[in-house]
């Protein structure tokens, strides 16, 4: 405590003698210089400075002021406040940023924003002019003439809102455009007010039913159901009468009512006295839309699960497709590791792991695993595609919880459709890819298709849909479709077409005459392109009037198993050979079977189809005799098919495009109620039909092409038999046998002991 008193002494002592410190009453130098120097200072004497000046020369300064202003507000008039204002504006943006980040990150770059204000700014001040207020430089900017003026101010202001928000005008464009075209677009034919009317049967694919579609489902009567036996008892009137059974209309008035609703606009397309069917004669569905959560969450199962079995891969692609959804999986990194001991600063020993190698995973791990991956999706199959060609990912498609139709309208509307169609008449709607995207072809390259699939497969439906494409953009006069249909029933509803060459080909002899006859007619073509010059048929029809043009010939056989039964060497010896040939005439095979064995789609004929579409089959053996790959065994059915393009090394998966029945029989209807002033003219297939020979044993067999070489062995050697011509001649026995009798019916041969002695 004493201490404590003695330094407050001191303390005291040393003030008083007038020692410096900071809490000194005495002078302090530092602040002293530190106020001397200070910058509030020498603003305080530049502003003083100024104010001397500026009150010396005051009427110098005036006088310049005034004629500046005078010159300025003259130049300019109310447009000096326009400029004022937008330079306030800029430098309070300035100020409000940093000069780097107002030039880097702020609108300089967005040209068009500062241009489309500066628009505005002249239009202000054009209409500043036109009362007297703009100055000279708005006199400038209206001209002499007050409605030139007015409308160079509207120009101004047009090309300023547009240049400022671009993307909002652009819109209102469309839309307007949209509601000018709704508004001049002639409306449909209503339909008669006397019909009576029948109730209408939606569809099964389509949710929504258009007015359209419901007034041309009530010209086709639904089919007559047998209701219920009711009690009386429930009855609520007694006055009940019974249901009349509506008689069924007439053909021939169904398709004047089709031709009055969709033939007689005058916008169709006409070509040769033939109009061709509008888009609106197809129906369109409604697309469904799948969830997303449900693919993430699928994906995750798919990379848990192949993380349970040791794969590392990861999910980096989902494309949703109508029937599967394919989920891309990108292989990860296969690493091997080794364990390192090593000291640390206080020697004690530790292990550490170091990598040896980083390999990828290989594919045949994922795609073993496909059974597997089916039990973790709850799916009752998937396929694998590895890889997915063009990408570096393993496709894994796995079947979706319902269902999307595709409709052939939606097809021919893609992109893709009408890019083909732009170099081809001959484009095909196939269907959709497994991603949702539009897949179609070009018959004209294929140039020829064969299609295989089990009952129930969609191989008809893929047919009609065939033969839809080629009727929507295709007249009589550019294109002739023979169709032969063993089984009496699936294309019996195009006879009335008049693109038919003959009518539709249901009994086997006849269906052999008419192969026989493309063959010939295949020859008559080439010479007719030879006596012409031209290579094929395009340069041939190229200088070619109307009547004289060859139209593209297409053969189109339902099944091809009931033909190779009913004659084997010959059909597959005549389709190989037009399969050959015939591109360049524009002859082109569509060929379709449900028993895609050895014996039917064998060797020569597959060479020779290159293009090739495979449905739903029963087998991997089947699948790879159509495909000469595994997977069709795994598709879905109602129209999963796996497509073989020519330029392809691997099938691709589709959801091929669906064809009611009365989208056909519209489109029949549309053309058979068509009478042109030059109708087309049937293709005389019966009058060219090779020669029969009838046997004495009561058999009849068209004379064979081989007949003459036949003789000229006969000629040549004292002996010969079925087993001889086999040798000679490189064909089959039952060929030989008809050979040998066709002999002894011309030469007078009797066969003895196995031999024909002449």
């Amino acid at each position: 405590m004493v201490k404590k008193k003695d330094n407050k002494k001191n303390r005291t002592k040393m003030n008083n003698g007038k020692m410096p410190g900071r809490r000194g009453n005495g002078l302090n130098l530092g602040s002293l210089v530190r106020f001397l120097t200070s910058k509030w200072l020498r603003r305080f004497l530049l502003i003083t400075i100024i104010l001397v000046l500026f009150f010396w020369q005051w009427e110098t300064v005036s006088s310049w002021v005034n004629d500046v202003a005078e010159g300025t507000i003259g130049l300019l008039g109310w447009g000096l406040v326009l400029i004022a204002l937008a330079v306030t504006i800029v430098f309070g943006i300035i100020f409000r940023r940093r000069l780097t980040a107002f030039i880097t990150r702020w609108k300089l770059y967005q040209w068009n924003k500062w241009l489309g204000a500066t628009a505005l700014l002249l239009a202000i001040w054009g209409i500043l002019a036109l009362y007297e207020k703009g100055g000279s430089f708005g006199e400038v900017l209206i001209g002499s003439s007050i409605p030139i003026g007015i409308l160079r101010v509207l120009g101004l202001l047009l090309v300023g809102i547009v240049l400022i928000i671009p993307r909002r005008c652009w819109k209102a464009l469309v839309i307007f455009f949209a509601w000018l075209v709704k508004l001049f677009r002639m409306p449909s034919l209503p339909i008669a007010k006397n019909e009576e009317k029948i109730p209408v049967v939606k569809p099964q694919f389509a949710e929504k039913v258009t007015e359209e579609e419901a007034q041309f489902k009530k010209m086709v009567p639904p089919p007559v159901l047998i209701p219920p036996e009711v009690s009386l008892k429930d009855s609520v009137s007694k006055d009940t009468k019974p249901a009349v059974i509506q008689p069924q209309p007439d053909l021939k008035q169904v398709a004047q009512e089709v031709w009055r609703k969709y033939g007689e606009s005058p916008t169709l397309v006409s070509i040769d006295g033939w109009k061709l069917p509008p888009i609106d004669i197809l129906d369109k569905t409604t697309e469904i839309e799948f969830g997303q959560a449900d693919n993430v969450q699928r994906a995750k199962v798919i990379e848990d699960a192949l993380a349970s079995y040791g794969v590392n891969a990861k999910v980096v692609q989902i494309n949703v497709g109508p029937t599967v959804t394919q989920f891309g999986v990108e292989p990860g990194w296969d690493v091997r590791t080794k364990k390192v001991k090593q000291k640390d600063e206080n020697g004690i020993l530790s292990d550490r792991e170091e990598e040896v190698s980083r390999t990828r995973v290989k594919v045949d791990k994922i795609t073993s695993l496909a059974n597997d991956l089916a039990l973790a999706l709850s799916a009752p199959t998937i396929r694998i595609e590895a890889p997915v060609p063009g990408k570096p990912i393993v496709g894994i498609e796995v079947p979706n919880t319902s269902f999307s139709i595709v409709s052939l309208r939606g097809v021919i509307e893609s992109n893709s459709f009408q890019k083909i169609l732009a170099r081809s008449s001959l484009a095909l709607a196939l269907g959709q890819g497994a991603g949702g995207e539009s897949i179609s072809g070009d018959l004209a390259k294929m140039p020829h298709l064969l299609i295989a699939g089990a009952t129930g497969s969609g191989k008809t439906v893929c047919l009609n849909a065939v033969i839809c494409c080629l009727l929507m953009y295709n007249t009589p006069f550019d294109t002739k479709l023979i169709m032969i249909d063993p089984k009496r029933v699936e294309l019996a509803q195009f006879n009335a077409l008049p693109h038919l060459a003959t009518p539709v080909i249901v009994d086997t002899q006849k269906a052999l005459n008419t192969m026989r006859w493309l063959n010939q007619e295949m020859d008559k073509r080439y010479q007719k392109l030879a006596d012409a010059g031209a290579r094929n048929i395009d340069g041939y029809n190229k200088t070619r009037q109307s009547g004289e043009k060859l139209p593209n010939l297409i053969l189109i056989i339902d099944e091809l198993a009931d033909l190779m039964m009913a004659g084997f060497d010959e059909v597959e010896h005549i389709l190989c050979r037009l399969a050959q040939l015939a591109r360049a005439v524009g002859i082109h095979l569509v060929v379709a079977t449900q028993r895609p064995s050895v014996d039917v789609v064998t060797g020569l004929i597959k060479a020779n189809f290159p293009t090739r579409i495979s449905f739903a089959v029963t087998s991997q053996v089947d699948s790879r005799t159509i495909l000469d790959f595994g997977g069709a065994e795994k598709l879905l059915g109602r129209g999963d098919m796996l497509y073989m393009p020519t330029e392809a090394s691997k099938p691709k998966r589709l959801q091929g495009c669906f064809v009611s029945d009365p989208e056909v029989e519209r489109l029949v209807y549309f053309w058979s109620n068509q009478k042109p002033e030059e109708a087309a003219q049937q293709l005389k297939i019966e009058e060219i039909v090779p020669p029969v020979i009838t046997t004495s044993r009561g058999g009849s067999y068209p004379k064979d092409p081989l007949l003459e070489s036949a003789k000229q062995l006969a000629d040549e050697h004292k002996n010969i038999s079925t087993s001889f011509l086999q040798r000679k001649l490189h064909i089959g026995y039952p060929r030989a046998a008809r050979l040998m009798e066709q002999l002894e019916e011309e030469m007078g041969k009797a066969i003895e002991n196995g031999g024909a002695e002449v």
